[in-house]
């Protein structure tokens, strides 16, 4: 079953944000993700959730979502999101 990542960012330093741009699609890459949303400024169409800008990348399952988000080697682009963005991420599976 696929399974996606949805993430809400407003990035508050871009010029220290650049670093992740540059690097993070070879990571998605490697763990067989693709991007389905990238960086796009989202239409709010109900409710009060606002995001400023939104990604959602899909992989072809669970455990390879998580393997991305468990990379070792990826924990330091991760630091810069967080250094630099203000951030929402959750992990929802599809349907089947």
């Amino acid at each position: 079953m696929k399974a996606y990542l949805v993430l809400d960012l407003k990035v508050n330093d871009f010029a220290g944000f650049k670093e992740y741009i540059a690097r993070i699609p070879a990571f998605i890459a490697k763990h067989s993700g693709k991007y389905i949303v990238q960086g796009v400024q989202p239409v709010t169409i109900e409710g009060d959730w606002k995001p400023e800008r939104m990604v959602i990348i899909e992989f072809p399952e669970r455990e390879k979502a998580q393997a991305f988000l468990s990379d070792p080697e990826i924990q330091d682009l991760f630091r810069i999101r967080h250094a630099t963005t203000t951030s929402r991420l959750v992990l929802a599976e599809g349907c089947t």
